[in-house]
C-alpha cells in the first residue's frame, strides 16, 4: 500500500525524489506519514483539499478491501 501511495504522490509533485512515506502501526490503525519537498505541499493538498481527500479515500478503500487495519494519512510539513 505504501508503494501505491508513494507512486500517486510522486505523479503530483515537482520533486518526486523528495517524497517519503513512513508507516507507524499500532493494534487497530496504520498511520501513513507523508513528507514532500519544499513547495510541493500545496500540490498534494490541492484546491480546497481535493487531492488529499482523494488520496485518503483511495487509501481507505484499499485497506477496507484487504480487510486490514484502519488507515490514516497525515501530511507532515
Amino acid at each position: 500500500m505504501d508503494k501505491l501511495l508513494n507512486d500517486m504522490v510522486r505523479a503530483i509533485v515537482d520533486r518526486p525524489e523528495e517524497v517519503n512515506v513512513s508507516i507507524n502501526e499500532n493494534d487497530t490503525t496504520k498511520i501513513y506519514e507523508l513528507t514532500v519537498g519544499e513547495g510541493d505541499l500545496g500540490k498534494v493538498i490541492g484546491k480546497k483539499g481535493r487531492n488529499i481527500n482523494a488520496l485518503r479515500i483511495i487509501l481507505s478503500a484499499v485497506t477496507a478491501k484487504e480487510g486490514d487495519k484502519r488507515a490514516i494519512l497525515e501530511v507532515i510539513e
